[in-house]
This record gives structure tokens, sequence and C-alpha cells, in this order.
């Protein structure tokens, strides 16, 4: 997929559509689940949100990691204090083992790069990022 002139996939823009999408759905579930619940799965589409973008940004940096490798450990920082704050927020059994899964996703690219991987695999950490969205809006 080529990137956009800012250097980002279109994939953002899909993301913020389907999260807004699964956000409208949420509400609609609140009216017969109460406002707690529509809370926590709001707060979970928007972490799961800002994971994506950062799933983006990490692409993104190993593509350049030649240029500036401290750009993929910033993108798995980020994804880290995400997955904390949706680990905090959450009782969900679902969403604490997708948590778990993209927690131990980022730790292994932390780990490649570490041991001089300048182009590590970062399709575990899209994959545990897409079943978390997933999670967040069932």
């Amino acid at each position: 997929m080529p990137a956009t002139p800012a250097g980002r996939r279109p994939h953002r823009g899909r993301v913020a559509v389907v999260a807004a999408t699964l956000a409208a759905v949420a509400l609609t579930a609140g009216l017969t689940t109460g406002c707690d619940a529509v809370d926590k799965a709001l707060d979970c589409v928007q972490t799961a949100d800002a994971i994506a973008d950062s799933v983006t940004d990490l692409q993104q940096a190993v593509r350049n990691a030649a240029n500036d490798p401290s750009q993929a450990d910033a993108s798995l920082d980020a994804i880290e204090k995400n997955l904390r704050e949706i680990g905090d927020k959450t009782d969900d059994a679902d969403v604490d083992k997708a948590v778990d899964d993209l927690g131990k996703a980022v730790a292994n690219v932390r780990t490649a790069i570490r041991n001089g991987d300048a182009t590590p695999d970062v399709s575990p950490v899209t994959d545990a990022a897409g079943e978390l969205t997933k999670v967040c809006t069932s």
C-alpha cells in the first residue's frame, strides 16, 4: 500500500471510521447495558485506535530504522503505555488476553531490535493489535 505524503498509510483513516462506527454501536448497546459498560467500551475502542496509530508508526519506524532507530523504541513505548491504560480499565477476560498477547509481541520486537535486528518482523504486533480491536468492539 503506498504511503501518503505525510508518510502515513491510509489505514489510520479506516481505523478511525471503524472506531467511530463501533463507538456508536457501543452507545446504542449502552441504552440496555448501562453507562459504565459504555464508558469501558469507549475507552477500549479509543485506546485500541491509539494503539493502531502506534502500530502504523512502528511499521514506518522499522522501514526507516537506518535513519533513526529511536523511532521504533518510541512507537513501542507508546503501544505499551496504551496497553497499560486498557489493562487498568478492563475486567474482560478476552480484552486481558488480547492485551497480554500484544504486550508479548511488542516485547519480542523490542528484544529483536536490542539484539541488532534492524528490520524486525512486526506482523505479530499488527495481528495482536487487530485482535485487540476486535475484542474491544465485540
